[in-house]
């Protein structure tokens, strides 16, 4: 009899525990993507990736699309947001450095072709214009992208000041005749065309081919959009050492069953629909694993950065 008793405690200890965790399994999830895109283009990028994951976790996933890579770090720092697929190496040192359990790694994208795990911070000038290194872009106006961007602002700003002297705020030096920040790395590119800036920073893998934008990258993204012939009317005139590429961040303090279950989704994703995967990160990339050290020197490069700012 008491070995009855126990065993109908134990099913009902497991059932209660079943319950539970059902119940703590949220019934929404929200993807954050990084602004500085057209927003339309990356909703729709992305609506694949809602679709697989509604499916396999039986929720609802809200797309959070912000303007800037601001409302992402707030989002997951504010527990707004649940996961993003590919964050700015800059914005997760922010969010690290502000504080250091707030979100997990649980993956970096790499690419397909040559399993490189970096990209390179570039700058572009119009085809046509006189300007061959970044030296000649002196007395000239130049476009950042954004302030938590690792290529479209921290590493560029980190070379430019031990190259030039000076910082952001007296334009290196009064190297630059000006600086803007343009709000994304399409909005720099388009600035360069339109002659905002005769230069500006943007991002690509350098990987594959030129004249298709890279496998990876601004590039491709705005060549997909509306602009075919991009690569004949832009210049690459520098090229930064390698920048380790975004890491897939889900937020630490989802209920442990259903981040796993979320970590799960995310590499049936990469996995079962490759080409939603691509589509949603940027790029022809995959999953791999990764740690804290791969990105700990662009979190001191930002520390430093926000120390120098105070």
């Amino acid at each position: 009899m008491k070995k009855t008793y126990l065993l109908i405690n134990i099913l009902a200890g497991a059932i209660m525990s079943f319950n539970a965790g059902a119940a703590d399994a949220p019934k929404e999830l929200n993807l954050g993507i990084l602004g500085g895109q057209n927003a339309t283009q990356q909703i729709g990028d992305n609506m694949c990736v809602k679709d697989f994951l509604d499916k396999k976790l039986n929720v609802d996933t809200k797309l959070r699309n912000s303007s800037d890579y601001s409302g992402v770090i707030q989002g997951l720092l504010g527990e707004k947001v649940d996961m993003v697929l590919s964050m700015s190496p800059s914005s997760f040192a922010s969010v690290y450095i502000a504080n250091p359990n707030a979100v997990d790694l649980a993956g970096i994208v790499v690419d397909d072709s040559d399993q490189s795990r970096g990209y390179h911070s570039v700058v572009v000038v119009k085809a046509d214009s006189p300007y061959q290194k970044l030296e000649d872009l002196k007395g000239q106006s130049f476009g950042f992208a954004d302030q938590d961007s690792t290529s479209g602002y921290l590493i560029p700003d980190h070379v430019f000041k031990k190259q030039f002297g000076g910082n952001i705020d007296n334009k290196y030096n009064n190297f630059f005749s000006s600086v803007t920040f343009s709000g994304g790395h399409e909005q720099d590119i388009l600035g360069v065309l339109n002659g905002q800036f005769e230069g500006a920073v943007t991002w690509a893998s350098m990987v594959g081919d030129y004249n298709t934008g890279y496998n990876t990258g601004a590039f491709v993204r705005l060549i997909k959009a509306d602009h075919p012939d991009l690569m004949k009317q832009i210049r690459i005139i520098w090229q930064s050492p390698l920048i380790p590429n975004g890491p897939i961040l889900v937020r630490h303090s989802l209920p442990a069953d259903f981040k796993a279950k979320l970590v799960d989704a995310i590499q049936q994703l990469d996995k079962q629909d490759h080409q939603c995967f691509i589509k949603a990160v940027g790029g022809k990339q995959h999953i791999a694993p990764t740690s804290l050290k791969e990105f700990q020197d662009i979190i001191d490069l930002k520390r430093d950065l926000i120390k120098g700012n105070r």
